[in-house]
């Protein structure tokens, strides 16, 4: 698992699923979201499973008050005293209570971490 995975408030929304079941799904709450690294919205052609954002939305019904941001392959979260902002060329997801917003490069996520800054 890398890092980015368990950083948030728990690996609920990972992208992998545990082959035995998890002592706990904790994480090390770093940033107090959830975090979705490696997110697409690409699906195979004649594939039927899931999509990444069906997975999400999923989530949603039964969490909906948290946050959950979805970062592309090439992108990065920084988290410095300055904040955390989006690095890379690429566009992140913001999704919350059923909702999902595209957030552009460079974006500030300052507003995520409460008193965490």
């Amino acid at each position: 698992m890398q890092v980015s995975n368990i950083a948030g408030a728990s690996i609920k929304t990972t992208n992998d699923m545990p082959i035995v079941e998890p002592q706990s799904f904790d994480a090390l709450n770093i940033v107090p979201f959830q975090l979705n690294p490696h997110y697409t919205e690409y699906q195979a052609p004649g594939h039927n499973g899931e999509t990444r954002e069906m997975r999400l939305q999923e989530f949603m019904v039964v969490n909906p008050d948290t946050t959950i941001v979805g970062i592309q392959e090439g992108s990065a979260l920084r988290l410095s005293s300055n904040g955390l902002c989006l690095l890379g060329k690429k566009v992140a997801f913001e999704f919350k209570a059923g909702k999902k917003t595209e957030v552009k490069p460079h974006h500030s996520f300052n507003y995520l971490l409460g008193n965490n800054l």
